[in-house]
C-alpha cells in the first residue's frame, strides 16, 4: 500500500470513527469552558476555533464562556496596580473591576470571536450583561479560625456569584446559527458589574440550558488518583468520597464541584479535559478515546 493510500485509509477510519458521535450529537448543545494553556498558545488556540467551526458545521451547538485571568493580571501590572488574592480570588476594586470589563469583555472576547470567524465560523461575543444574561451578587467569602469568635467576613469587591441566567439572548443566537462566546461578567440588582469564576459560569450556563455537555478545558490531563493516574470516568456518588481521600484538592476542587452540580441539574455529563492537548475538543466528542476525566450519573 502506498503511503498517499495509507493516509487516505487513515483518514476515513478516523471519520468512519466520528460518524455516531455526529450523529448521536446533531442538534445538541456543548458548554466549552476555554482556558488555561488553549488560549494563550497560538497553535492551540488557532485549533480551537477551527474544532468549534467543525462543530457548528456539522450540527452541534458550542456556547463558549471563556476566562482571561493571565491577561487581567498583565495589564494591571502595566498600569502599575498589584494584583492581590484571597483563596484564590482576585480582590476587585472599581478600578480592577475596568481593567477586568476591558480584558474580558474586549481584548480576550474579539480575539475569540475574530479567531473562530477568520476560520470560517459566525461567532458573536457577549458578556453576561448583554439581554440581561447573568443576574449576579456579590460574593460573601467568610474566613473561619479557632482565633476568631465568629467568622471573618473578607469584602472581595466585585467578585461574584450566580444568581440567576436568562438564556434568550443564546437561545436566539443559537438558533440563528451564531457560535455565541460570554465572557463570565455579570451584573447585580445594584447595577455594579461583578466578575465571576468562568468555571462557574459554564456550569450553570449549561444547567440552565440543559446542555448535552459541560467541557471544562484545564491545564492538567484531567483528575488524577493517588498515583498520578487518569481517572477516565467518575460517579458523582464518588466525589465527595474522593475529596475527604485528599484525592480532589485544590484548583481541581472548585471544577469538580461545579461540573457534579451541573449534573446534578440535568446536563448530561461533565467532562474535564486537557487544553495542551491539540484539538482537543474534538478528540473528546468525536472519538472512542477522549482525552481527561468523564463526569456522570450512573
Amino acid at each position: 500500500m502506498s503511503l498517499q493510500s495509507e493516509r487516505a485509509h487513515k483518514i476515513a477510519d478516523v471519520l468512519i470513527e466520528a460518524l455516531p458521535y455526529i450523529r448521536r450529537f446533531r442538534g445538541k448543545t456543548m458548554v466549552i469552558k476555554y482556558g488555561g494553556n488553549a488560549m494563550v498558545d497560538d497553535a492551540l488556540k488557532h485549533g480551537f476555533a477551527r474544532d468549534v467551526v467543525l462543530m457548528k458545521l456539522v450540527g452541534v451547538n458550542p456556547v463558549i464562556v471563556h476566562g482571561g485571568g493571565p491577561q487581567i493580571g498583565s495589564l494591571l501590572g502595566r498600569l502599575g496596580k498589584d494584583s492581590v488574592f484571597v483563596q484564590g480570588m482576585r480582590v476587585t476594586d472599581s478600578e480592577t473591576m475596568d481593567v477586568v470589563e476591558m480584558v474580558l469583555g474586549g481584548l480576550v472576547n474579539k480575539e475569540i470571536v475574530n479567531l473562530i470567524n477568520r476560520h470560517g465560523g459566525s461567532a458573536v461575543g457577549l458578556t453576561g450583561k448583554d439581554g440581561d444574561l447573568i443576574r449576579a451578587r456579590q460574593l460573601v467569602l467568610r474566613r473561619d479560625a479557632p482565633e476568631l469568635a465568629e467568622p471573618e467576613i473578607i469584602d472581595l469587591g466585585h467578585v461574584g456569584e450566580v444568581q440567576s441566567i436568562d438564556v434568550g439572548v443564546v437561545n436566539m443566537l443559537v438558533q440563528g446559527d451564531f457560535i455565541p462566546v460570554i465572557a463570565p461578567i455579570g451584573v447585580g440588582d445594584d447595577g455594579r458589574s461583578y466578575n465571576i469564576n468562568a468555571d462557574l459560569v459554564a456550569g450553570k450556563l449549561a444547567e440552565v440550558l440543559q446542555a448535552e455537555k459541560l467541557l471544562l478545558l484545564t491545564n492538567t490531563p484531567g483528575l488524577l488518583d493517588p498515583q498520578g493516574e487518569l481517572i477516565a470516568e467518575l460517579d458523582v456518588g464518588r466525589v465527595e468520597e474522593l475529596i475527604r481521600q485528599g484525592v480532589i484538592t485544590g484548583g481541581m476542587l472548585p471544577k469538580v464541584r461545579c461540573a457534579v452540580e451541573a449534573v446534578q441539574g440535568g446536563v448530561r455529563s461533565a467532562h474535564i479535559i486537557d487544553g495542551r492537548v491539540e484539538h482537543a475538543v474534538m478528540l473528546d466528542l468525536f472519538t472512542d478515546e477522549g482525552v481527561g476525566t468523564l463526569i456522570r450519573r450512573r
